[in-house]
């Protein structure tokens, strides 16, 4: 092949963006040479970053800067406003493409099997993380009427969940949130936000920085029962083997010991309380009951028996994401990730799927942080090349770039462009600059369109 190898990459988060730095980076991108067009179903890229991130969180946010350095390759071209399949089905990819890697992600709450969790009140983080951030594929308005409000979940998405509602509107009104999100917390009811994990500090799954900075708010007091710091053999051992689990068990620690403050909203950090049923009435919920655990030595726990019931009118689970099943792709329904191996996708009899790749939470499931991604991308890639140096990829049909134009614009899609983000992200932060703000993010789809000049 003397021509570029032609790469599409479904998915313009993290996962997908680091694929194609990894390609760039390869020896395949100076003979014969790699050409990469990431798809992405949103009109603007970043995925995770741009709708999974709290607003408060630039120095997260910062990554994008990074990412931007990457897109801005002459080799890549990014394509906004793409559904697969809709827009471009697995056969149309394999027709204009050598390879084809999806980076999609994961946006969905994981379920959770529990009594009264399908009650009004009761809501997946992921949700709600959607509505904060502005994603344009979800309602403009959020029912924020409780006054006290559980959170089941040890992780960061938990942090953030519990942050957004105990913060006041104004505390978060510098950052990009959106008018309709400002609106909405403006009017947020909640004054205690009780944060539930079944196990205990040394295996909650905070990182120490994101832990720490729920403390810097001068409208939240977090409050840990001393009763809840505890450790036995397994625990001692996880925080000996790991600085970060040492860390945010020094933060709790020193949280339990100290004396209770009047900032006027509050976090309470609960352990060793496992959620076991969402009460409700009327349909309604009113309520939380769990069931005290206590730990077996190894540091898992056994339940007590028990029981304890909290007065919340609202629950948000933050218990993981979930992939979305990608058509013509094998899918695990019990990870929510694409059977692979080593990132080449397997097919419902354990052969390698001809030249289609997996990166990122669809491959490994939605664990670690954003930077491990990098790994999975570095592996993925390595795989591609080496079937390709193999002569195990069959080659485009179509490999000239302008083939899948014509095939968008046929379809009548309304696609965004790298050039297109830019004018959006001028667009965003002259909106901001009127208000003294870096940026005001667009939601409407309709108008990121417009402003990208699709």
């Amino acid at each position: 092949m003397t021509r570029p190898i032609r790469i599409a990459i479904v998915g313009a988060g993290p996962a997908g963006v680091y694929a194609a730095d990894a390609l760039l980076k390869s020896d395949a991108a100076r003979e014969p040479g790699v050409s990469i067009d990431l798809f992405e179903r949103m009109p603007a890229p970043f995925g995770l970053i741009r709708y999974g991130v709290a607003p408060d969180h630039p120095r997260i946010k910062g990554i994008i800067t990074a990412l931007q350095r990457v897109l801005d390759k002459p080799q890549i071209r990014l394509f906004g406003n793409v559904d697969y399949p809709g827009d471009l089905a697995l056969d149309d990819l394999h027709r204009f493409y050598d390879a084809v890697v999806f980076s999609t992600g994961a946006m969905a709450d994981r379920a959770l099997d529990m009594p009264g969790i399908g009650l009004e009140g009761s809501y997946g983080a992921a949700d709600f993380v959607s509505w904060y951030d502005g994603h344009p594929d979800v309602p403009r308005t959020w029912p924020l009427e409780a006054t006290r409000v559980a959170v089941l979940g040890v992780g960061n998405v938990a942090l953030d969940v519990a942050r957004i509602l105990a913060k006041t509107a104004a505390e978060l009104l510098p950052t990009e949130i959106p008018p309709n999100v400002h609106a909405g917390l403006a009017g947020n009811k909640a004054v205690e936000v009780h944060v539930f994990g079944r196990r205990g500090p040394a295996q909650a799954k905070f990182s120490p920085m994101e832990l720490r900075e729920l403390d810097h708010s001068p409208t939240i007091e977090v409050i840990v029962d001393p009763e809840d710091i505890e450790y036995d053999e397994g625990s001692a051992a996880e925080r000996r083997g790991n600085k970060q689990v040492d860390m945010v068990a020094n933060t709790l620690e020193g949280w339990a010991i100290r004396d209770v403050g009047d900032r006027p909203h509050r976090v309470y950090l609960h352990f060793f309380e496992s959620p076991v049923e969402v009460l409700g009435a009327d349909g309604r919920v009113v309520g939380l009951r769990t069931e005290r655990t206590e730990l077996d030595g190894t540091g898992n726990v056994r339940g007590t028996g028990k029981v304890t019931d909290w007065d919340v009118q609202a629950v948000y689970r933050a218990v993981g994401y979930y992939s979305d099943e990608l058509p013509k792709l094998a899918f695990d329904p019990v990870s929510g990730t694409v059977p692979n191996q080593a990132g080449r996708v397997l097919a419902a009899d354990g052969s390698h799927q001809t030249a289609t790749y997996v990166t990122g939470w669809i491959k490994r499931g939605p664990v670690g942080l954003i930077g491990h991604t990098k790994g999975d991308a570095n592996e993925t890639v390595a795989c591609l090349l080496d079937d390709h140096a193999a002569g195990a990829l069959p080659g485009a049909v179509e490999p000239d770039p302008e083939a899948v134009v014509a095939h968008l614009r046929d379809q009548g899609v309304r696609f965004t462009t790298w050039a297109g983000w830019h004018l959006l992200d001028a667009h965003e932060r002259a909106l901001g600059a009127a208000e003294g703000r870096e940026r005001v993010k667009v939601v409407e789809r309709g108008d990121m369109l417009h402003h990208s000049g699709a």
